[in-house]
């Protein structure tokens, strides 16, 4: 079979490489749609980033490897057995690798397991016909769902964890940095979980608008508007409880940090190698609180059945859909500026 893989940075190719084989307590899951993250565009650009160059403690996976870990399919072969799922059922991964026995696995903690790691980044992923996957971390599609939007369950949840750990509660007036994929799913997290406003920091315009589509209460421009003041008026001269950062650029989680109100709560979804340099009267005169926000933790079935109960509507977030074949060309295009917000690939035929 033919599958997307990362050599190394500016070098990814369609290999012909041998089927994944089952092992106990795997399923093999026949990929529908994979979604292209901002994790597989930095590793294209300057990878190695969290792509090991040596062998992943847990998989024992090496490049070349298999990229995409945003995927959808059907279970054509499992050994041992999940409640609610069975050869043919339609399936998304929660792709975290865990080892089981670390003290964060045991609390649960999954996400940030010692020896962690991601289907496509430390283990071969979705970006090809198949996908081996660990049982655990397979959950049901439910009916009603169709397998492009399940592919973005993985991405929605990040946002949704980071509505999460920034404590974003009913009534709350919540500010948005960046309208990409992390933002918008932010964005919809927000509105989740009783948000009365969302404000958004944006600079594109394209994205801005999808934003307001999405039901931003407004969005900004950080290079004409004066984001920071826009929403303290906007919320009555007191500024937002919660800030979630998108963009892990430091300039705009600067300007997350002095928009939040005093006692304030701002995660930080956005992953960069950039330091950080903050004035800390910023954080400890205003009590504000700081914290970071990591992938998801049990957020994907929850992605799941809002999207079925029609709480989540992810239509508007996909901007194209493309055969596997022009993956490499698609990293390419969307390593510099763009407007899309979600593309999809698929070796199935379109």
């Amino acid at each position: 079979m033919e599958a997307l893989r990362w050599h190394a940075a500016r070098d990814v190719r369609l290999d012909e490489v041998e089927e994944p084989q089952l092992l106990p307590g795997t399923a093999l899951v026949e990929v529908a749609f994979c979604g292209l993250c901002g994790t597989d565009v930095h590793e294209y650009t300057h990878g190695p980033v969290m792509i090991r160059p040596g062998a992943h403690p847990l998989s024992g996976a090496r490049p070349p490897i298999t990229l995409g870990h945003e995927f959808s399919g059907r279970v054509v072969a499992m050994d041992g057995e999940v409640p609610g799922i069975a050869v043919g059922s339609r399936v998304v991964a929660d792709p975290c690798l865990r080892c089981g026995v670390c003290r964060w696995c045991l609390r649960g903690e999954y996400h940030i397991c010692a020896k962690g790691g991601s289907i496509g980044l430390a283990a071969d992923g979705g970006l090809a016909p198949l996908v081996r996957v660990p049982l655990i971390e397979l959950h049901a599609i439910p009916d009603g769902v169709s397998d492009q939007h399940a592919a973005l369950a993985e991405p929605l949840a990040v946002g949704l964890h980071a509505a999460m750990r920034a404590q974003v509660g009913p009534g709350d007036h919540v500010l948005v940095l960046g309208a990409g994929p992390i933002g918008l799913a932010a964005l919809i997290g927000a509105r989740v979980a009783g948000a009365a406003t969302v404000f958004v920091s944006e600079p594109n315009p394209a994205r801005a608008e999808i934003a307001r589509s999405m039901g931003a209460t407004a969005v900004f421009d950080p290079t004409t508007d004066d984001v920071r003041k826009e929403v303290f008026t906007g919320t009555g001269r007191i500024g937002p409880d919660a800030v979630i950062d998108g963009t892990g650029r430091p300039e705009a989680i600067d300007l997350g940090v002095r928009s939040l109100r005093r006692g304030g709560r701002m995660a930080i979804a956005g992953i960069s190698p950039s330091e950080l340099a903050i004035d800390l009267r910023q954080i400890v005169l205003y009590e504000r609180q700081l914290v970071g926000s990591l992938g998801y933790n049990f957020d994907i079935p929850r992605v799941l059945g809002l999207m079925a109960s029609g709480h989540i509507d992810p239509a508007p977030l996909i901007t194209g859909v493309r055969p596997l074949a022009d993956g490499a060309a698609t990293l390419e295009e969307l390593s510099s500026p763009n407007q899309h917000v979600k593309v999809l690939l698929t070796p199935q035929e379109i």
